[in-house]
């Protein structure tokens, strides 16, 4: 799955490049044939708006969400994208400059108010932002752009208009929710996030949203807590990005990256800081994997703990003969990824940016078992009797339990990311292959198909062409794991129609049909296949 070419021309700065929102659906031009079945929408979510006059918004998470939509119809596509209207877009828009503070971009006070209006609004306390530029899902019969705050922004799919913007803390106790949910296919939604636990300390809540109500009530409104992992330390939640679900368990891993909260609530008002600024690393934690009953919650309070990594996301998990299987996206090291996305790292020259990689965290695709019956009395032993992994798990003399990963995939600076499966039949049961995006140096320039069983690959990809995270949507009546199509938007900034939509067979990743567009489509992070 390693990259089979270099960049030094650059092409990859163009989707890190402010785009306009269409006034109206661009008819694509289709070379292939698009699969009859294709009769709805892929709907993605990036950013957009990377500067707001003259002020630059510096880091990967900062530009203003930008909803996209390829729509099949017929065999034939069009593509359409809007901003999203949240409260940050509308008044950097309207203000023409960036007023609430992203990621890694402070928002400073306005120049034209007096210099005592401007120290006391640094007092106002923080003003979290809401731009959704991460993911869409469904809740109940409505879909939500969401990024990792309290906020959530409902969305209408067909128009790509904005309808409402909700706040989470309303309805369960949350600071925020990942943006990424296991959804079960009654609809049921499945989150976490961190909260305010007992004895004011930090803990995170897994919240679940029932699906579609019988009264079309908000399901929302009934939103509840199902259990609660505690925090390694009181005031320093590990940051969360996904978990990990079972058909019986919930797997939380946490990391050695953290928030300081007290950073953030302190230096934040005082000095103007930034949310990467409140970010640390504990080098001596290393990560804590933490596991809990699904119905009714429970929380597990068994001590297994492994080499310090960083992690984003979450492949698949599932139980098998009494262990539970946890394959994810690992980064070694207790470094923070997000160090080496910033925008000025990201549209650095070719031969800038494979330095920086040299430094940053190394990826690998890791298993890691889980056992879930433990006994004290088996000191020392491997406690894994899964035959057809390598992974461990060893329990110390002070009751902690150690686990080392099989290691499914590792390549020098090569990531396999923002993985897929075939989540409708496969998610949280044993399962054989994935679907990832691959990263050269944090440059998109592949997809990839790993066999999880055998470490197998297969990759498509074309010289100066990036895409983004490849989507599964099953063949109807198909029998095999694998019958199905990837979806993909790849960028090729030399050719005439250089955005496009690309298809592909997901046995082989060969080439099915593309449908180009005569625009550039900046980068995307992650989206659905909406029937």
């Amino acid at each position: 799955m390693v990259s089979r070419f270099e960049h030094p021309a650059g092409g990859y700065k163009k989707i890190f490049e402010t785009c306009e929102e269409l006034a109206e659906p661009l008819p694509a031009t289709v070379i292939g044939r698009i699969p009859s079945f294709l009769r709805g929408s892929l709907l993605r979510l990036g950013p957009g708006l990377f500067e707001v006059g003259d002020e630059p918004f510096y880091h990967l998470f900062d530009g203003q969400a930008l909803m996209h939509k390829f729509d099949f119809k017929d065999g034939q596509v069009t593509y359409y994208r809007k901003f999203v209207r949240t409260d940050a877009y509308v008044r950097a828009i309207t203000e023409k400059r960036v007023v609430i503070t992203e990621f890694g971009t402070f928002a400073y006070p306005d120049p034209c108010k007096n210099i005592f209006s401007r120290f006391f609004s640094y007092f106002k306390g923080v003003e979290v932002t809401d731009n959704c530029l991460v993911n869409v899902y469904p809740v109940g019969e409505d879909f939500y752009a969401v990024t990792e705050t309290n906020f959530i922004t409902k969305v209408n799919t067909d128009t790509l208009e904005t309808l409402k913007k909700v706040d989470m803390c309303n309805y369960i106790n949350i600071n925020g929710v990942t943006a990424h949910p296991h959804i079960e296919r009654d609809g049921t939604v499945y989150n976490i996030g961190n909260c305010m636990g007992k004895g004011a300390t930090l803990a995170y809540n897994i919240v679940r949203i029932p699906p579609t109500q019988k009264d079309k009530s908000d399901p929302i409104e009934k939103s509840k807590v199902v259990v609660q992992f505690p925090s390694a330390e009181r005031f320093k939640p590990s940051y969360v990005h996904s978990f990990g679900m079972s058909e019986n368990y919930f797997v939380f891993v946490e990391t050695p990256v953290k928030i300081n909260l007290l950073k953030f609530l302190s230096a934040w008002s005082i000095r103007g800081s930034n949310y990467m600024d409140c970010f640390e690393s504990n080098e001596n934690q290393g990560t804590l994997f933490h596991i809990a009953k699904k119905d009714p919650g429970e929380y597990m309070d068994l001590k297994f703990k492994g080499a310090a990594i960083g992690m984003f996301h979450h492949i698949n998990t599932y139980e098998d003969q009494g262990f539970i299987v946890v394959d994810l996206c690992a980064w070694k090291g207790f470094e923070f990824v997000y160090n080496y996305l910033w925008l000025a790292n990201l549209r650095a020259n070719w031969e800038e940016v494979k330095k920086a990689a040299m430094i940053a965290p190394q990826p690998e695709v890791r298993r890691y078992v889980i056992p879930v019956d433990v006994h004290r009395e088996e000191q020392g032993k491997n406690l894994i009797s899964l035959p057809y992994t390598t992974a461990t798990a060893v329990m110390h003399a002070d009751g902690t339990i150690w686990l080392e990963p099989e290691v499914l995939f590792s390549g020098p600076r090569q990531a396999f990311e923002f993985p897929q499966i075939n989540y409708e039949k496969y998610a949280g049961k044993n399962y054989t292959y994935a679907y990832g995006l691959g990263l050269n140096h944090f440059v998109p320039d592949r997809i990839c198909k790993l066999n999880v069983k055998t470490k197998e690959t297969w990759v498509w990809q074309e010289p100066d062409s990036y895409p983004s995270e490849p989507l599964f949507v099953q063949t109807p009546e198909g029998v095999d794991e694998d019958d199905g199509v990837l979806l993909s938007i790849v960028v090729a900034p030399g050719s005439q129609r250089p955005g496009y939509l690309l298809i592909l067979n997901a046995k082989d990743l060969s080439e099915i049909a593309r449908a180009e567009v005569e625009c550039i489509i900046p980068v995307t992070f992650h989206g659905m296949y909406k029937p």
